[in-house]
């Protein structure tokens, strides 16, 4: 009889191993994820328009997730409990300027000064070849981000140029956001060379005073070690990442190339202040990114660069935005 369930029991693993290639190797991954990712256009020559952002997350090991987190997506209808699960924690700044920093009075044509400083919580699913996230961000936007000393300061040690209109930045004002993400991997994978290729279309939204939008995109990669992420992280709104990484090499390394549209209903940075009188511009209601980039990874460590371009984001903006990405992701 033993021999007998031992045997049942086998075939169900193999049957099972078959209708979902990721079941047999289901194990929780025990590392946190310290990532730090900064954004700046000094990257692509220019400074202006988003001319800088920095965020730090740390993301739980697979499972060590507070029931309160857990409890909060299950009223999320579309969410995936079923996958792996994170938890994030985040804190960033965004600083967003007009083209030309060195007046005292800007052109009330050219996108406002602005900062935005937030903290979030997410969580993340992971299934194997599905990766969804939602996260929630809380800050302030105004002289309250500390955006108008940071961008002093930094400019001071490097030897640019003093911004001079802050005092025509937006208002305060209390912001909030919450973004959802669902990413489908491994959609089309061969082997090229030697290389692994893969292909990774994705879909999201922001709803909040801050952003509210709807994006569509995907993402290719070339390269090793491919199921390793689904992709580097970026400061939002952007193509989304991952913050975590399980390789399963020493070093692997990709070359990825994405895009994506979004459509714009709200963006507090070129609508200005909901509540309070301040500069705007008349925005576009699609926006498109094209990425291009290289990450490397080597044992608990993975480097990578992205360079984006955004197209214009409002009417009377001269040409379309620059930027480069880079990103640091420590597993311990």
């Amino acid at each position: 009889m033993a021999l007998t369930w031992m045997r049942l029991g086998a075939a169900a693993g193999v049957a099972l191993s078959a209708l979902w290639p990721f079941a047999a190797a289901a194990q929780d991954d025990d590392k946190w994820m310290f990532n730090l990712q900064v954004e700046n256009d000094l990257f692509a020559g220019s400074d202006a328009h988003y001319t800088n952002g920095i965020r730090l997350s740390l993301l739980s090991p697979e499972g060590a997730v507070p029931e309160w987190v857990r409890s909060g997506a299950d009223l999320i209808p579309m969410f995936p409990i079923g996958g792996r699960l994170r938890v994030a924690y985040s804190l960033g700044q965004n600083m967003y300027t007009p083209s030309d920093i060195q007046t005292a009075n800007p052109d009330p044509r050219d996108r406002p000064y602005a900062g935005w400083l937030y903290g979030g919580i997410g969580l993340v699913s992971d299934t194997g070849r599905r990766l969804d996230s939602i996260e929630l961000d809380l800050g302030v936007i105004g002289p309250w981000s500390q955006a108008e000393p940071t961008q002093k300061f930094v400019h001071e040690i490097i030897g640019s140029p003093r911004p001079q209109g802050w005092d025509y930045q937006l208002e305060n004002e209390p912001g909030g956001v919450l973004f959802y993400e669902t990413k489908w991997r491994n959609v089309k994978e061969f082997e090229v060379l030697g290389l692994g290729v893969d292909f990774t279309p994705h879909v999201g939204a922001a709803l909040g005073n801050v952003f509210t939008h709807a994006a569509v995109g995907g993402t290719v990669r070339v390269g090793r070690d491919l199921p390793a992420d689904y992709g580097p992280p970026r400061i939002r709104p952007s193509l989304p990442g991952s913050g975590f990484f399980t390789p399963s090499r020493n070093f692997g390394w990709y070359l990825f190339f994405g895009a994506e549209g979004r459509a714009v209903a709200r963006n507090i940075f070129l609508d200005g202040n909901t509540f309070d009188d301040s500069r705007s511009v008349d925005k576009k209601i699609l926006v498109g990114d094209l990425e291009a980039g290289i990450a490397i990874t080597f044992g608990d460590v993975r480097l990578s660069y992205t360079h984006v371009y955004r197209t214009e984001e409002f009417h009377g903006q001269e040409a379309a935005d620059l930027f480069g990405t880079l990103n640091l992701t420590i597993r311990f």
